[in-house]
């Protein structure tokens, strides 16, 4: 069921018992889990935090710790799951669901004690009503000994036998009806509101909100925007809503404003301005930057020859000597950096690079930790996604949480390193294939499949890397592509993900034209899987990711082929 009020249907019900908290490894479930643990802190409550990759991981961590706990709450996990089929828990747990993935679990929908979904249900979810997918079928039969059946009683069985007839065509009819209504429910993956908003919302409804919340929730709503994961239209109003509340906050005078958030307010500023959609220009270099940034490499058309003269050109016409352009940014004269925005502000329009002219938030602490929004979300991806051999999934985890802390700037610098070299690999491996060609047609959906063995092989072993190069090669091939019909098609994009196992991963994203960006490779995948009795390991929370044996891959991608024609 759907809990409305926060405040007294989820915070006020966990307050008094030990909270488990089961936390996804995305950056708006990060941002969303820091709001709740400062929370937490104020109010002297207990808890135990543990990051899950996967629905193994959950199933994992929810058994070890079952027994002395009664509330768990499930960020960015768990909502598009039956819960309760899946983890069988005891009748006292509750589970708290705070899930931007959708479409929700029916059953987590229509459970009415132990599932508890945090928010109201969207518009556009289109929840089929309870009546057309559950129903508790009860024989009314009488029970009639056979022996001495009178000819009342052949009549009464009679009469029963027809009724059942026409009981099982409608209930034939009706499971009909289910399976389409099931189908046109579930057959699309997307996204739903911020859940690092949702919680900052509660805490202002509850007095409890500052700055720093307020921050972590725009960190978690710049990533949805970033990773193209709701629409623009939500995007905007997303970043109006938290206009207000960086004014309202930061506004806040008077006697109602304590010492500390006096102290707060005096050393912490949050703006909102016009900026440039850059990837990290403040911490790179100018060139390298608009050469890593995405609506610049696909506008300019970066990964050809063509392309290089093109970037040249326009430094050149904004008047950046190159010497400059290749400096760190921060190292540039402060003339041309005060000047930078206006420069390629005036040159847009030509270029073809408007896009990357809007706003952004940007936290300024003391005089030398200034950092937008996006910079801290491209360094969070790219901690998060550091894993390795000698480092566990789990501690990137925590080093991504601290990339929010202002005390802990060496993480968030060394994220930033990451995110440079991360974002370098995407170019590179996207120019390569654009240049070589390698995005090949199965007709209904286009795909790549990064060559084995490459370089920079083992970023993508991990999703957002992978998903990001699928993003980007798909718009660079709908803006280079003479096919009208380029912008219809959505992309599969594939690579090693394991050598030693012989496993790959495999992400798909939807058409560039849909603004809503829905996805139908969920099912799709879960389908194809089925038909070729392919064991794929869709583990992921996000099911337009999977995994499967490389062997596996090319019978699986004409089964997909055959299903989506």
């Amino acid at each position: 069921m759907f809990v409305e009020n926060l405040e007294r249907g989820f915070y006020h019900s966990i307050k008094d018992d030990r909270c488990l908290l089961l936390v996804n490894f995305d950056v708006d479930a990060i941002c969303a889990c820091r709001i709740l643990q400062q929370l937490f802190k104020n109010d002297n409550m207990i808890y135990t935090l543990i990051p899950v990759q996967g629905i193994q991981d959950m199933i994992r961590a929810f058994n070890e710790h079952c027994e002395e706990i009664k509330n768990v709450i499930l960020i960015n996990c768990g909502g598009t799951l039956d819960l309760v089929e899946l983890l069988q828990p005891a009748e006292s747990v509750i589970f708290y669901i705070l899930d931007s993935h959708r479409p929700y679990d029916l059953c987590n929908i229509y459970s009415e004690d132990q599932v508890r979904i945090l928010g109201k249900a969207d518009e556009d979810d289109e929840i089929p009503e309870y009546n057309e997918v559950f129903r508790d079928d009860s024989s009314d039969e009488d029970d009639i000994d056979e022996g001495s059946e009178s000819e009342e009683s052949q009549r009464k069985r009679r009469r029963l036998n027809e009724e059942d007839i026409i009981k099982r065509a409608e209930r034939r009819k009706w499971a009909e009806n289910r399976a389409t209504i099931l189908f046109n429910y579930t057959q699309y993956s997307y996204y739903g509101k911020s859940s690092a908003m949702l919680v900052f919302e509660m805490a202002w409804n509850m007095s409890k909100d500052n700055l720093d919340m307020v921050w972590w929730a725009i960190v978690g709503s710049t990533e949805q925007a970033i990773l193209a994961k709701v629409e623009s239209r939500l995007t905007v109003l997303d970043e109006g809503a938290l206009h207000s509340h960086v004014s309202r906050l930061t506004h806040k005078q008077g006697g109602d404003v304590d010492k500390e958030q006096q102290q707060q307010q005096s050393t912490v500023r949050i703006t909102y301005d016009k900026d440039l959609s850059l990837a990290l220009y403040r911490h790179w270099t100018v060139e390298a930057s608009l050469r890593h940034s995405v609506p610049t490499a696909v506008s300019l058309r970066l990964w050809s020859v063509r392309g290089e003269q093109r970037l040249k050109e326009l430094l050149a016409e904004m008047g950046l000597p190159l010497i400059q352009s290749k400096q760190r940014f921060s190292a540039m004269d402060l003339s041309l950096r005060q000047e930078f925005r206006q420069m390629i502000e005036k040159l847009a329009g030509k270029y073809k690079v408007d896009s990357v002219i809007g706003t952004s938030f940007t936290l300024q602490y003391g005089y030398r930790f200034k950092y937008c929004a996006s910079d801290i979300v491209y360094a969070m991806l790219a901690v998060i996604e550091s894993s390795s051999k000698e480092k566990l999934p789990q501690r990137c985890f925590l080093d991504a949480l601290d990339c929010l802390s202002r005390t802990k700037k060496d993480i968030l610098e060394s994220g930033i390193e990451k995110a440079k070299f991360m974002l370098s690999s995407i170019f590179k491996t996207a120019q390569g294939i654009l240049q070589m060609k390698q995005i090949r047609s199965a007709g209904p959906f286009l795909y790549i499949i990064i060559p084995e063995g490459s370089a920079d092989n083992y970023v993508f072993a991990h999703p957002h890397p992978l998903l990001m190069l699928a993003q980007f090669t798909l718009k660079a091939y709908v803006d280079s592509s003479k096919n009208r019909r380029a912008s219809e098609w959505p992309l599969v994009a594939s690579s090693i993900s394991n050598p030693e196992s012989g496993t790959c991963l495999m992400v798909g994203v939807p058409p560039v034209r849909e603004d809503q960006p829905r996805s139908l490779f969920g099912k799709a995948f879960e389908q194809a899987a089925k038909n070729t009795n392919c064991n794929i390991e869709a583990d992921y929370f996000d099911a337009t990711i999977i995994r499967l044996k490389t062997e596996e891959r090319p019978k699986f991608l004409d089964a997909l082929a055959a299903l989506l024609a």
